[in-house]
């Protein structure tokens, strides 16, 4: 029985040799690759949480220096922030302050330079939004009317739409083209839900014109 039990461990054997023989390698190269995958995603979550760490170090920095509006402090940190850290949310959240407390600053320049690399470089197409509706708000008061409206061109989130209709209401209205600029805010204002505040400024900018909101209809498609 032991001898049996012998031939039989040794026949497994055997077959075990075999089977690694042929398929040995193929299996190691596997487990390399899931165990290499396993280590390669926990070192790339550390790397990201490393530098979203160091981003956010950064916006705070640029936090403070907008509170004390310090523009030179600004500039280098959300100069530091978008070199090193440009694929985190803090990078474009940072330009953006930037370029409100440039702007605020009298650094027209420095703020446009900031929105711009926001609405190239940002990941997050709500932030790249936000950008362009400011830099069209830059080149309506610097009278680069034509800018404003390429710039407006550009797709943005649904929820932005309405936004993109009143600023082009606002570039139409600074050209002196009061009907477009009507045709523009009508949209804005049914495009925008009615609990929403800024409706009401939608609203005023109609009234100024001779427009009474409360004769519009209801929602309707915001047009380019």
């Amino acid at each position: 029985m032991a001898k049996h039990l012998d031939l039989e461990e040794q026949e497994q054997l055997d077959q075990i040799k075999h089977f690694w023989a042929q398929y040995g390698n193929l299996i190691t190269w596997v487990l390399i690759a899931v165990f290499g995958s396993m280590a390669a995603w926990n070192g790339w979550n550390y790397w990201e949480r490393s530098q979203a760490a160091k981003a956010s170090a950064l916006y705070e920095e640029i936090e403070r220096a907008a509170l004390a509006s310090d523009a030179d402090k600004i500039q280098r940190a959300y100069g530091e922030m978008t070199d090193r850290f440009a694929g985190t949310t803090f990078a474009a959240q940072g330009a953006l302050l930037a370029g409100k407390t440039l702007y605020e600053s009298g650094k027209v320049d420095g703020a446009r330079a900031a929105l711009t690399w926001v609405s190239e470089k940002a990941s997050d197409e709500s932030l790249r939004a936000i950008a362009r509706l400011r830099l069209a708000a830059l080149d309506v008061e610097s009278k680069a009317f034509d800018q404003a409206l390429k710039t407006l061109e550009t797709p943005m989130p649904k929820s932005f739409e309405p936004l993109a209709a009143d600023r082009r209401g606002d570039v139409f209205l600074a050209q002196g083209k009061t009907e477009e600029a009507k045709a523009q805010y009508q949209a804005a204002w049914r495009a925008l839900g009615a609990q929403t505040e800024y409706r009401q400024l939608v609203e005023v900018k109609l009234a100024s014109l001779g427009v009474d909101a409360s004769t519009l209809g209801g929602a309707a498609e915001v047009t380019r």
